[in-house]
């Protein structure tokens, strides 16, 4: 009796959030809600809005069938950062109404009922505490109350009207509950091939020996058949809460000037830095999230080079406020969280340093903080069809955001590329032995043989020239169209120019040095 009641079910609640992919995306983006809207993995919905279901898609669909069946729909990609990082304030709301919670994925968590139940007079008193607790604003919230975490789940997302997002399975008769849901519903490998064998629900698979499962699958057949059975022992585990990592700071009345507010970040800055360092971490990802009084916000994350000090942070406050044109009113309230972290080990300065390296980033992190974000830039090649497009600036300690280089870019220059690339392009003509322009007809043919270069500083004489190469852009879209060709000419001087003729207009887009 006493191993009987040992792997008996633990009474369960478990709160759950519908479609929370979409959940967190509209939440992170500030989308709208009602929009038809679907998360991709791998190309497949794993979730999708009501109104997106209204109009066909499911989960399972390729993302062309999807698109076939709403032409409207909004495309995101899964994110599992982004969804635990969105669940977590939920999370922490429910730990402060009942301690114990075990996040079993993002938008999904379970805790014993039994002590919640009695300090709220009930188990559907205690699920109902909850379900307040969490619910804001038109948040769809389900609860389900049965024995062991299995079958609560179940119980939560049968329970499909918004008026009534509470169902509680009493306490043994689990089995009869379970019995007509489909066998899909243990999301395991082996469903298909009980579906072949004509095990359609939870209920055939109950009725089937578990000597003869665990002959065929060994202990995951008794889990499984403990499952559809309503035996489901598995424990709720809570989990360990995070420390508080994040520092919040709100001023009344609100700041207009950049340089109060940093002031006014110093000390959380220091407590959030000292705070990180009291688990051995460091912050190489910082989030800054600002809130102006009228509600307005301006959300960035901001890299460094190395890891972030308190110095840093405050500067991160202060470019982001000079940068950001979504505040219109005074800076209400700061918040600073690490959006990625590393053991502090890992950044550890070595006995004697790390000589020139260590001395560089120190003296161009100076040198940024006095001049600002964009102060201190490095180049970075990125990928187009004209060499300006390829250089791309980026601040120091950034990431660079930039075309990939390895795409296919139709109408690119191969290498060698010239030395010297003109930021804009300098105008000039190219005319022929008469001095008449020479142009590109309709048939992509010089309409005379290049003579000479003309310029603001003069003409020079065309010794040898080859080209053109076509380069059609964005064909599809007339306001943004652009056929140019490209010509490469060497001059009296024995000096090789790339030159561009777009629309019968010349002008030099690079030197070959």
């Amino acid at each position: 009796m006493g191993e009987q009641e040992a792997t008996a079910p633990v009474r369960s609640l478990v709160v759950w959030v519908p479609d929370w992919p979409v959940v967190a995306f509209v939440r992170e983006s500030g989308g709208d809600p009602n929009a038809p809207i679907a998360v991709f993995e791998k190309g497949v919905v794993i979730a999708c809005s009501a109104a997106a279901r209204a109009d066909g898609v499911a989960r399972g669909q390729r993302r062309r069938d999807a698109q076939a069946r709403c032409p409207a729909l909004q495309v995101a990609d899964a994110d599992a950062v982004r969804d635990h990082r969105e669940f977590a304030p939920i999370v922490a709301r429910l730990e402060e109404m009942a301690p114990g919670v075990q996040v079993l994925e993002a938008g999904l968590c379970a805790l014993r009922v039994r002590g919640p139940a009695r300090f709220y007079g009930g188990e559907t008193e205690a699920a109902g505490a909850l379900l307040a607790a969490v619910a804001e604003g038109d948040l769809d919230v389900r609860a389900g109350v049965a024995d062991g975490p299995f079958t609560a789940q179940q119980a939560a997302r049968m329970s499909t009207r918004p008026d009534r997002p509470i169902r509680v399975v009493e306490a043994g008769r689990s089995a009869e509950f379970l019995a007509p849901l489909t066998i899909t519903v243990l999301d395991d490998d082996s469903v298909d091939l009980f579906a072949r064998l004509g095990v359609q629900t939870l209920g055939d698979l109950a009725a089937i020996e578990p000597e003869r499962l665990v002959e065929r699958f060994g202990p995951r057949g008794a889990r499984l058949h403990g499952l559809a059975s309503g035996a489901d022992s598995r424990p709720v585990v809570p989990r360990t809460p995070p420390p508080e990592l994040h520092r919040e700071v709100s001023f009344e009345p609100p700041l207009d000037l950049a340089d109060q507010v940093a002031f006014g970040m110093r000390v959380a800055a220091e407590e959030f830095i000292s705070g990180l360092g009291a688990v051995d971490l460091v912050c190489t990802e910082l989030r800054v999230i600002l809130t102006g009084d009228r509600g307005e916000t301006s959300n960035r994350v901001w890299l460094h080079p190395g890891t972030f000090d308190a110095a840093a942070v405050v500067d991160r406050v202060r470019w982001q406020l000079a940068e950001s044109g979504k505040l219109t009113s005074g800076v209400a309230r700061v918040k600073i969280e690490p959006e990625a972290v590393d053991a502090a080990s890992h950044h550890a300065v070595s006995l004697f340093g790390s000589g020139p390296e260590q001395r560089v980033h120190h003296a161009l992190s100076r040198v940024q903080a006095m001049l600002g974000h964009t102060g201190v830039v490095t180049p970075v090649v990125g990928g187009g069809r004209w060499l300006a497009e390829r250089q791309v600036l980026v601040p120091w300690g950034d990431r660079p955001v930039t075309s990939s280089r390895e795409r296919p870019w139709p109408g690119s220059l191969p290498d060698p590329l010239p030395a010297t690339v003109f930021e804009r392009a300098l105008p000039l003509a190219v005319v022929d032995r008469e001095g008449d322009m020479v142009a590109v007809d309709g048939r992509g043919e010089l309409t005379a043989i290049p003579a000479a270069l003309v310029s603001s500083t003069g003409s020079r004489g065309i010794r040898s020239w080859a080209g053109p190469w076509p380069v059609v852009e964005r064909a599809w879209d007339a306001a943004r169209a652009r056929h140019a060709h490209r010509f490469q000419m060497v001059d009296a001087t024995q000096t090789a120019w790339l030159l561009v003729c777009d629309g019968g207009e010349w002008s030099v887009e690079g030197r070959y040095d």
